[in-house]
């Protein structure tokens, strides 16, 4: 399988990251992939960079080194209402790319599994988010069967995070039973490698793994077909006008 995207990506902005923009292109660029979307942290996640960095990366050329960059950010759900922490400047112009994720730090209030849902369904109708990131958490689990069908009603990516495997323990199980409702439905995925080390850009190797078990279909992942991948990228985002 061979994938043209990598659109889950830290770099040094992120305190707890390693490698630069230009590392992570090269390092995309020697996988072989036509597009990366540099993805650093926002809001109550330590060492995560202020607006100004999001607002700034209009400097980012569109094309780096043979490969296109997206401009993108790691957004935070703060709790069962399922607000995101995005910055306050208009995402529309300064952005191509959102992903919200559940991350302890900035989660606030309780998380059974009915703060869990209500939170994603309220993300589902945010015109914002791109992508549900890394939501196969053990401790934040949600009804799967209720509400992926909204995540595909409202053109969400939901993603398979290959680092999941390796550094969210536990969570195999949860991420198997959402691919496998994405494959029921007729849903897309969109497998990610949540790089933070240039090292680990392009890296599906656990999230793959875990796909060919349940026989997934190639056609439902949208970053392993161009053609796909672009469709989404002009009818979901600004990446084409600006």
């Amino acid at each position: 399988m061979k994938f043209i995207a990598d659109t889950h990506c830290h770099t040094v902005a992120s305190s707890h990251a390693y490698s630069t923009i230009i590392e992570n292109v090269d390092e995309a660029r020697k996988k072989g992939l036509k597009y990366i979307a540099i993805t650093d942290h926002y809001g109550d996640i330590p060492g995560a960079p202020k607006s100004w960095y999001f607002q700034n990366l209009i400097v980012i050329p569109k094309e780096v080194n043979g490969v296109y960059v997206l401009r993108g950010i790691e957004c935070n759900v703060l709790g069962a209402s399922g607000r995101i922490d995005i910055p306050e400047f208009s995402p529309g112009r300064k952005l191509n790319w959102v992903i919200s994720s559940i991350h302890d730090p900035a989660w606030v209030g309780p998380h059974s599994i009915d703060d869990c849902s209500n939170a994603w369904m309220n993300v589902a109708k945010n015109p914002v988010v791109n992508v549900i990131g890394h939501s196969g958490l053990v401790d934040f689990q949600y009804r799967y069967e209720d509400v992926i069908p909204v995540f595909k009603e409202n053109n969400k990516l939901v993603e398979i995070n290959s680092s999941s495997f390796r550094v969210r323990k536990g969570c195999y199980e949860n991420c198997k039973k959402i691919a496998q409702i994405c494959k029921k439905c007729n849903s897309y995925v969109i497998v990610n490698s949540d790089a933070h080390i240039s090292f680990s850009v392009g890296n599906f190797d656990d999230a793959l793994s875990m796909l060919k078990e349940i026989d997934f279909p190639e056609n439902l992942i949208i970053n392993a077909n161009e053609e796909s991948f672009e469709n989404y990228l002009r009818d979901h985002t600004n990446y084409f006008d600006n």
